[in-house]
């Protein structure tokens, strides 16, 4: 009986966590199994009712996508299934929408279903050229545009390579070649819109990445005198892969401290970040992100290891830190639908030096990639204004990282310090929200 009672209760707790992987400090991801089908569920809804809507404002009815494995557009790879790690062979993938009727079609034009969500339209037997039985598909419908994936300005929207740009062209009658344009604004929109279900699983993806950091800026993690900046950077790694979870970028920890005069805005942002032990009495900061279910976070935050005789964060420093949020305050307050990246940036920074700040703002937009689509609000070397990128208007539903830095005089120090900060944002409608609230108060290590 006792065996009984035992093997029910292991059968249990195993069917308990088939859902979830559960570890310690609360974090809650995703088995696979789990995270493929979540992805897939959001990308249905965003094919069913997104797409449509983008195609109407952009005003292409036709969408082509051609990719071929390990080559792929980064438009169509926001589009693959969990069970598409990559393309197959020439993926060529058609969008037709009718307006009129309301209808869209997702059609491949390859030998398999891509997933459950665009079926598959050419039988090779009967037709073995592709290209072939893409034009006659074309033909049948006779649209007015046909949208394809070319920009200078945008990466991520120009993702149709010469080679097939080149057959695509040699392949299509006259009459169908001179329909095509540029599909630009359609794939940074399809790339930088954010719909309500991607933002339930995007705030739960970056309380994730605040609970890593809240552990990296820990006495847990942090010796002083012992632990190294790489040592931190090595933890944030590991904690991520541990999880079962990817990073996009290699984080980085650096240290600002008395007696070390502050490096230039310059070499800060275009040299590696040395190794150093950390002490009592630094200030930390730290540069993290991560990838989850094709949605990703970035974010950096501070954190100060207490002297000895210390009980809190010196006062002089949480002054400081307030500076920082107020430059962040003045820069979403200055976010409004329409208005360009540059004049964001210049309004923002109009105002930041009015109040007597010394600011910087690189803030970009941030989801399906961490550098995403969208429009660019400042570079780190580039406060005049982005071109191209930052002319860009801002739209609704859009995420951005929100990305700056002021430079504040400590007396206490007799120095300079930079509070530097990042946190995921979500402009709706005509109204800005952190996406998991922001860091107002500078994180106190206490060590033994």
């Amino acid at each position: 009986m006792k065996f009984k009672i035992v093997v029910i209760l292991v059968f249990c707790i195993f069917f308990s966590c088939t859902k979830k992987v559960l570890v310690k400090n609360q974090y809650s991801i995703l088995e696979e199994k789990d995270r493929a089908a979540l992805k897939d569920k959001l990308l249905e809804d965003r094919f069913t009712n997104l797409l449509p809507e983008l195609m109407d404002k952009s005003e292409i009815d036709m969408w082509l996508l051609i990719s071929r494995e390990y080559n792929e557009d980064p438009v169509l790879k926001t589009m693959l299934p969990a069970t598409w790690l990559n393309a197959r062979r020439r993926t060529i993938i058609v969008f037709y929408r009718n307006k009129e009727k309301n209808t869209l079609e997702r059609l491949a034009v390859a030998r398999y279903n891509i997933g459950k969500s665009i079926k598959s339209a050419w039988d090779k037997e009967k037709e073995p050229n592709q290209w072939v039985a893409l034009a006659e598909m074309i033909r049948e419908r006779n649209p007015k545009k046909i949208g394809i994936n070319f920009s200078k300005h945008f990466p991520l929207a120009d993702g149709l390579v010469k080679t097939d740009y080149d057959e695509l062209k040699e392949n299509l009658p006259e009459e169908l070649g001179s329909k095509l344009v540029s599909a630009e604004k359609l794939a940074i929109a399809w790339i930088e819109t954010r719909t309500k279900k991607e933002l339930e699983l995007f705030r739960e993806l970056v309380k994730i990445t605040h609970d890593i950091i809240d552990e990296a800026f820990s006495e847990e993690v942090i010796v002083p005198g012992v632990t190294s900046t790489d040592d931190v950077v090595w933890f944030l790694r590991q904690k991520v892969t541990s999880l079962g979870l990817e990073t996009w970028f290699h984080p980085t920890i650096d240290v600002q401290r008395n007696k070390e005069v502050l490096k230039s805005h310059i070499e800060s942002f275009s040299k590696g970040k040395e190794e150093q032990i950390i002490q009592k009495g630094d200030l930390l900061h730290c540069d993290f992100g991560i990838t989850y279910v094709g949605l990703n976070t970035d974010c950096q935050q501070h954190a100060y290891v207490l002297k000895d005789d210390e009980k809190q964060v010196p006062q002089f420093l949480k002054d400081a830190f307030k500076k920082g949020n107020r430059l962040q305050d003045i820069l979403t307050s200055s976010m409004k639908y329409g208005k360009t990246g540059n004049q964001i940036l210049s309004e923002s920074l109009s105002q930041a030096k009015e109040e007597g700040l010394k600011p910087s703002i690189y803030t970009h937009p941030l989801g399906k990639y961490g550098h995403s689509a969208g429009t660019t609000i400042g570079m780190w070397d580039s406060q005049n204004g982005v071109p191209f990128k930052g002319d860009y208007p801002l739209q609704k539903n859009t995420a951005y990282a929100i990305e700056l830095n002021t430079t504040v005089t400590i007396k206490e120090w007799q120095k300079d310090i930079r509070i530097m900060l990042e946190e995921a944002g979500f402009f709706g409608d005509d109204v800005f929200e952190y996406v998991n609230g922001r860091q107002t108060n500078i994180k106190p290590i206490e060590t033994k």
